[in-house]
């Protein structure tokens, strides 16, 4: 529940910070009536999410009958290597989405194809929603179907919910509200769910015998069993085991340094966008709650 709810969360907050983006640009520039393209454009992306996220569901099932072990391993090191990744795109380049958003829009007015907004929204939407299937599905790959679909359901829900409430905060110049802070605590949590998923996706490599057999390091299922509620609950949110083995624990450390250093050591000064003509134009026609978002969204 807590993985999923931090997972919806955060893809759904990025998701809206975009859409907010197009929005406020396209109101500074006299274009509000093209909302129109954005509202249809998301909805159009959050229904394609859906799509996708059934179409997944009713191919995991063939798939597993190829070899559970197999296809859950594949599963695990995808959504792992995607929640690096991801995590450490948004860290070096949100600097620049706002001025490449600005730079498509202009593009699109100058052609008198606004419209294009919609495809913009779509991709943006889309995108967000296609990455957190893959992170869900490597999710419940990791704490299996034990853990309960009501829980991973509801984490998932109350995470959207949460991005909701976010996104409008932001947009009506919460000032109380850190996105810089934001974002600092949930990458780290991704970076504890992409070490959970890496180190089960280790345990299901020694499973097969691709690995060699390594031994239990330590059993806490005594004190509090990953199959119990709260256990289950760690699990999906910090990839606790109550039982590791050897590969396992030290996957999950070698991670955490590797990819902690990734997020956090070396400059954390991305490459600076280059000069945009309309984007500096337009900065200086920002209101006050645009500078706000735009600046808490390019220091995370």
């Amino acid at each position: 529940m807590g993985g999923t709810f931090v997972i919806t969360l955060r893809e759904g907050f990025e998701a809206a910070l975009v859409l907010g983006l197009i929005y406020t640009y396209l109101e500074k520039i006299g274009a509000r009536r093209e909302f129109r393209y954005v509202t249809g454009g998301a909805l159009l992306g959050v229904v394609a999410s859906i799509l996708l996220g059934i179409l997944v569901t009713v191919l995991s099932g063939p798939l597993v009958d190829l070899g559970p072990d197999i296809i859950g391993a594949t599963v695990l090191f995808a959504a792992s290597g995607m929640l690096t990744w991801h995590s450490w795109w948004m860290r070096r380049h949100a600097r620049a989405i706002r001025g490449d958003l600005e730079r498509r829009i202009d593009a699109a007015q100058a052609r008198r194809q606004l419209w294009v907004v919609g495809v913009i929204a779509f991709t943006g939407v889309f995108r967000e929603g296609a990455e957190t299937v893959l992170f869900l599905w490597g999710l419940l790959t990791q704490v299996g179907t034990n853990a309960g679909g009501s829980l991973l359901a509801l984490g998932g829900v109350l995470g959207i919910l949460g991005a909701v409430v976010l996104g409008v905060l932001v947009f009506r110049g919460a000032r109380q509200l850190s996105l810089r802070r934001f974002f600092a605590w949930t990458s780290g949590f991704l970076l504890l769910l992409a070490a959970g998923l890496f180190s089960t996706g280790m345990g299901r490599l020694q499973a097969l015998g691709i690995l060699p057999p390594a031994d239990t390091l330590w059993d806490t299922s005594r004190w509090l069993d990953d199959r119990s509620f709260l256990g289950s609950l760690l699990a999906g949110l910090l990839g606790y085991r109550a039982r590791p083995s050897t590969w396992e624990a030290l996957a999950y450390g070698v991670y955490l340094v590797a990819a902690g250093w990734l997020f956090f050591g070396g400059s954390d000064r991305p490459p600076a966008p280059p000069p945009s003509r309309a984007g500096s134009s337009a900065g200086s026609r920002a209101s006050g709650a645009g500078k706000r978002l735009t600046s808490g969204a390019a220091r995370h």
